[in-house]
């Protein structure tokens, strides 16, 4: 750890959690609500957006590729308004280099926004997302003629060549990843017949439930989505929904802290979002999950939890990961509070998140004293019931959102106060969060 980290001191709650919460608005959702309007014609309306780096870094490259973005601060903190996208015109060249943040999603969904027009874009990042795999992305695009310099480069910073002569490809993905799923399909959207995507297990269909909303077919099944170009987007309104992933630390916060009963209201139910819920039932968590309806597509509703005493170490298979992959942090936080072993099958693709995930959930629990290990790509944790926060833990979230709150949890929900290197990096998902959390333990 640097020594210039700031280190956040996270003392217990001085109550079990209570009431109700909402969360800020789903950070995939946002950034494909953005991304869609930008490339519409027309204005589009949207509210519930997520106010975050993460998300901006989505409004500043849509606006430097000529959207007009007219987003407002709401009083809960989510931005509402409308933009305007380029439409047929096709974004234009921008004046310099993209630069897309922290944001693996900005930079793979643009390079399939930009894939179908005659522009020259370069993309950049800040240094983790320079580390982040680009080549997944890259590889089918260029099957469909679009062209990526330096030729042989994996990573940022990237120049994409588009082409308006893309040809449609049938793909089968070598991994589950709704950004390589959402890149290819956008670039489809302008190619000349239909674009089919297949993996290897399900993920994310945010895409596919939100491009009919903006006028174009997709079709999309357990394994497999496709669209069938050239179409076009049209203006539409968008809600965003809370986020399942910030609701997340909510919950399993509930579940550890004792006598603790919370609701997390409006938040997305997709159930490619919620396999953290399952899991959590199979540990013998108290959680449910209550539907209230449908925006668009995509269901929403209420998560429940309650403290659970008693919990008990799993099995999660690999077909449930992708599903889960951004709450594994917490929910081996959960599982090292649990009697027996808990494990997560198949989670190497944790080792190229924003930081090499896999490996700082091993050294976090190693710092509450909690025996967890890799075999393969295979995670262990070995739970303790009635684990005692040691006095002095010092975290290190490696600047990684979800690490910094999964490292809080550790404190709030603790006997002792800890300290989080890095803490502020949750203001890539979830600014509120600290705020949030204490609210409820009034």
């Amino acid at each position: 750890m640097s020594h210039e980290a700031i280190h956040t001191v996270v003392n217990p709650l001085p109550a079990p959690l209570h009431g109700s919460a909402s969360v800020p608005g789903d950070k995939s959702i946002s950034h494909r609500a953005v991304l869609f309007a930008a490339m519409a014609e027309g204005t589009s309306r949207l509210s519930g957006v997520l106010d975050s780096e993460d998300v901006r870094s989505s409004i500043r490259a849509v606006s430097q590729l000529g959207a007009e973005v007219s987003l407002e601060k709401q009083p809960d903190g989510s931005l509402a308004g409308g933009i305007t996208g380029w439409g047929s015109r096709g974004p234009k060249q921008p004046d310099g280099a993209i630069d897309c943040g922290n944001s693996g999603t900005t930079a793979r969904l643009l390079m399939g926004v930009l894939a179908p027009w005659d522009v020259q874009a370069e993309l950049a990042g800040d240094e983790s997302l320079t580390r982040r795999p680009m080549r997944r992305i890259t590889a089918p695009l260029m099957k469909m003629g679009a062209r990526f310099l330096p030729e042989g480069r994996e990573t940022l910073p990237l120049t994409i060549c588009g082409s308006p002569r893309l040809r449609a490809i049938t793909y089968d993905a070598p991994m589950a990843s709704a950004q390589l799923k959402t890149a290819v399909l956008l670039a489809g959207v302008y190619a000349d017949g239909t674009t089919t995507l297949n993996e290897p297990a399900p993920s994310r269909n945010h895409t596919e439930l939100m491009l009919p909303e903006f006028g174009v077919t997709t079709t999309a099944a357990e394994r497999t989505a496709s669209v069938t170009g050239p179409a076009r987007l049209t203006a539409c309104e968008v809600r965003v929904p809370g986020d399942p992933s910030s609701a997340a630390f909510l919950v399993c916060a509930a579940v550890l802290k004792p006598d603790s009963s919370i609701q997390v209201e409006n938040v997305s139910l997709n159930t490619a979002r919620i396999g953290f819920t399952r899991t959590l039932e199979r540990m013998g968590a108290e959680v449910s999950v209550r539907h209230m309806g449908a925006e668009g597509k995509e269901p929403f509703g209420l998560i429940s939890a309650c403290y659970t005493s008693n919990l008990h170490g799993c099995e999660v298979p690999a077909e449930k990961i992708a599903a889960i992959v951004d709450e594994v942090p917490v929910l081996a936080l959960v599982a090292a509070h649990a009697r027996g072993v808990t494990v997560f099958r198949e989670v190497g693709e944790l080792r190229v998140k924003e930081t090499d995930r896999l490996a700082a959930i091993v050294e976090g629990l190693e710092v509450l004293g909690v025996d967890a290990w890799i075999d393969g790509n295979d995670l262990y944790v070995e739970g303790q019931p009635g684990l005692h926060t040691p006095e002095g833990a010092l975290f290190d979230s490696k600047m990684d959102h979800r690490l910094a709150m999964t490292w809080a949890l550790a404190g709030l929900c603790g006997t002792a106060p800890v300290q989080v290197a890095h803490f502020d990096s949750v203001k890539i998902s979830y600014p509120r969060f600290l705020s949030d959390i204490e609210r409820l333990a009034r």
